[in-house]
């Protein structure tokens, strides 16, 4: 199985308001980058959608190590969060509904193809390819104003 390491960040200006995503796959010498945006969204969405449009540019299943500054994604992938929300029907300990369900189903979806490592890391701490996801998430979110 082919080893990708995966940098992931969303950017919104407002939030909602225009937004961006990227990321960077590498594998071995070989670099991949990717970014898109929406013109009205919040920035957690583009957290997650920079998370999908990764995972869902591997042809092949894959081991995968994938790096966020999102909390929100991080923790939902590693505390158990999301498993407690499907359990309960898409409802959050509060019974509140969880937002973004949809993204996060395509998460799954996306997940379930590879075996994943999840690392967090300080946003704006100076790891060069976390800089560079919110270069190219920041471009992609202005490019939608």
């Amino acid at each position: 199985m082919k080893k990708v390491i995966i940098y992931t960040d969303g950017a919104c200006k407002g939030n909602p308001g225009p937004g961006g995503y990227a990321a960077v796959l590498i594998y071995g010498d070989r670099q991949k980058r990717i970014s898109g945006g929406e013109k009205s969204t919040t920035n957690n969405r583009m957290e997650l959608s920079a998370v999908i449009y990764a995972l869902a540019a591997l042809k092949e299943p894959c081991e995968v190590e994938l790096h966020s500054d999102s909390q929100y994604f991080i923790g939902a992938m590693t505390q158990g969060w999301l498993e407690d929300w499907q359990a309960r029907g898409w409802r959050k300990a509060d019974k509140k509904p969880v937002l973004n369900q949809d993204l996060w189903e395509r998460i799954i979806a996306e997940t379930s193809r590879h075996t994943m490592t999840y690392v967090w890391v300080r946003g704006h701490n100076g790891d060069e390819y976390n800089e560079l996801c919110d270069t190219l998430a920041v471009a992609a979110a202005e490019a939608q104003m």
